[in-house]
């Protein structure tokens, strides 16, 4: 399946540049990678993790699929599949393209005097991963091979999921670098109000894929996007979640006004640093973590 001509345009509005013949993968130039390279500034996982901001590839294999219709989300859920339809790319093919189009897409910043040198000429080499442009990377047919042909080229991969493909990530031969599992809810009732899944189960689901988070060899993250108002409650909910899974690190991040989940939600649901300091801090306390680290311009704080 490959979006319709007016979701694509729509999308490459925005600096999406799809990759392969079948229009199912996409890359995207992160905000942090134009401010690397500019040196105003890096993105958290820089900070947290040591990856750098100017040769890290945003990307996604599967851009129309996602099990999920979350009110936060910055897209166009309307269009969203749940189960794979359609040829695939191979991982190959998408990856090339994926650099290709990063190339293409900061050709500009050689025309810029206040770029830096070495940054630009290493952002056409990048040497990270980051699969989790948009939709579920899980859904894509050939994730193992992807991460494999990742890692084969030296890179470094970050995989986002949002859990409801348990059976998969059981079956994940080849371990991203990083794997990092959503949990936007404490419980059932408020996943099914803010998530919206358009599978049956999905709370089990979810519940399957963060208790087989010790069986990973590679960093394990539990991600939580606070959205006021709906899901910055039952701390205590969260932090049993969290002691069960055992993740390396949990990141408590605030959800931001941008994109199509201004159709959804308020610009006041969006929490301020001080009310994600602040309830990162109650979560920690209750699951007996510390805060490691904190970004400000991205409202993020990481326990560990």
């Amino acid at each position: 399946m490959s979006l319709s001509i007016e979701n694509m345009e729509k999308l490459q509005k925005i600096g999406y540049r799809f990759v392969g013949n079948n229009r199912h993968a996409a890359a995207k130039i992160c905000h942090w990678t134009k401010k690397s390279i500019l040196d105003e500034g890096v993105c958290y996982k820089q900070k947290f993790y040591g990856i750098e901001s100017h040769r890290c590839l945003q990307m996604s294999p599967s851009i129309p699929f996602c099990h999920q219709k979350c009110l936060f989300c910055w897209r166009d859920v309307s269009v969203t599949e749940t189960q794979w339809k359609g040829e695939m790319d191979e991982p190959g093919e998408i990856i090339d393209g994926s650099i290709n189009a990063q190339r293409n897409l900061l050709c500009g910043f050689f025309g810029n005097d206040k770029a830096n040198k070495k940054k630009l000429d290493e952002s056409q080499d990048p040497k990270h991963a980051a699969i989790s442009l948009a939709g579920e990377p899980m859904i894509y047919p050939k994730i193992n091979d992807l991460i494999e042909e990742f890692h084969r080229r030296d890179f470094t991969t970050f995989l986002v999921t949002n859990g409801m493909n348990h059976q998969k990530l059981e079956n994940l031969k080849e371990e991203p670098t990083q794997l990092y599992v959503s949990l936007d809810a404490p419980n059932k009732k408020i996943f099914e109000k803010l998530c919206i899944p358009q599978i049956d189960h999905g709370w089990d689901k979810l519940n399957k894929s963060l208790d087989l988070l010790p069986s990973f060899n590679c960093r394990s993250v539990i991600r939580m996007t606070c959205v006021k108002d709906y899901n910055m409650e039952n701390a205590e909910e969260y932090a049993s979640i969290i002691k069960r899974s055992n993740p390396d690190f949990v990141e408590i991040k605030a959800y931001m006004f941008v994109g199509d989940s201004r159709r959804r939600l308020k610009w006041e649901n969006m929490p301020s640093n001080q009310e994600i300091y602040d309830f990162a801090n109650t979560i920690a306390e209750k699951c007996g973590l510390e805060i490691k680290d904190k970004a400000y311009e991205s409202r993020v704080v990481l326990l560990g």
